[in-house]
């Protein structure tokens, strides 16, 4: 039960960063956006750090943690781009799906057997993160760059299609962070967390510089918009803002995974989705369509019987 709780919580934190980082990639880059948050996520992995530390960490749980922050980089930039050039509706349930779906694939080859209650629950799951994704208004149009260059039926396939495969590598991505931090262990401490947040800053450092160099070839050529600039500053505070919330979620997940199975507490946190759904209602004012109702009664229905049927 004790996973089941920690996973909801971490799926809570994840939601409430893809709102946040979804406002953000609206008004600026995505490797930006990308880049303060996975620093202000690792500032705060080193503040609670001291506080949650056991022993000198393995290799191997360094490793698996670096692993899952670069994995977990690569993911966040598959769906701030999903968001920037396809609806949002596209990119959010396809990364969320295939996150799941690669996690519970890996657990059960890795040995984990679910309950038949949880295993019931985990198949509602899927059809319950499409379902709170689909459908709305404003979070439903292609976004100004997806639809530059394209017309009517045509521009819409083609931002669908974009969604469709930046969803599918921001899902690995994700799935890859939760593989990674389920595999580090838990004889360490937040250590491979800590690794996991070094890995996301390295990665974002790396795309931030090649988007630096390709803004200073452009400049020199005098054409093409640069690649990189400087954030605002609302979109720095909601940077910083996806950074606290999506750390938060990693440290509770890593947590949760030392309590119950890798198919569960990657599937349960996978419903952040209804969180960003919910976000967007209160604060937004965005529909809440008959599908997305069905989609969190099934979240609810799903959430019920894997808390049942066991965690782990």
């Amino acid at each position: 039960m004790l996973a089941v709780v920690l996973a909801l919580v971490a799926a809570l934190g994840y939601g409430c960063s893809d709102f946040a980082a979804g406002l953000a990639s609206r008004r600026a880059g995505v490797i930006q956006v990308t880049l303060v948050a996975s620093v202000v996520s690792a500032a705060l992995v080193a503040v609670v750090l001291p506080f949650a530390v056991s022993q000198a960490p393995t290799f191997r749980a360094l490793a698996w943690g670096f692993a899952a922050g670069a994995a977990g980089t690569l993911g966040a930039f598959g769906l701030y781009l999903g968001f920037r050039l396809a609806a949002f509706s596209v990119a959010g349930p396809i990364s969320a799906v295939a996150a799941a779906g690669f996690s519970v694939l890996a657990g059960l080859a890795l040995g984990e057997r679910p309950s038949a209650l949880a295993l019931t629950g985990i198949v509602l799951a899927l059809p319950a993160i499409v379902g709170v994704s689909a459908g709305g208004d404003s979070s439903g149009s292609e976004g100004s760059e997806g639809s530059e260059g394209s017309e009517g039926s045509g521009g819409a396939r083609s931002g669908a299609w974009r969604g469709l495969g930046l969803g599918l590598i921001a899902g690995a991505g994700f799935a890859g962070l939760f593989i990674g931090l389920d595999e580090a262990g838990s004889g360490s401490g937040l250590w491979p967390v800590a690794a996991a947040q070094a890995g996301e800053v390295a990665a974002a450092l790396g795309a931030a510089a090649a988007a630096g160099v390709a803004t200073l070839s452009s400049r020199r050529s005098g054409a093409g918009r640069p690649a990189f600039r400087w954030l605002g500053a609302q979109p720095a505070w909601l940077a910083a803002a996806t950074g606290i919330c999506g750390g938060s979620g990693t440290i509770v997940y890593f947590y949760a995974t030392q309590h119950g199975y890798l198919a569960i507490t990657a599937v349960l946190t996978s419903l952040y989705p209804a969180i960003t759904i919910v976000l967007a209602r209160v604060l937004l004012g965005e529909r809440l369509t008959p599908l997305r109702l069905a989609g969190l009664v099934l979240a609810g229905a799903c959430v019920a019987l894997i808390a049942v049927g066991g965690a782990g």
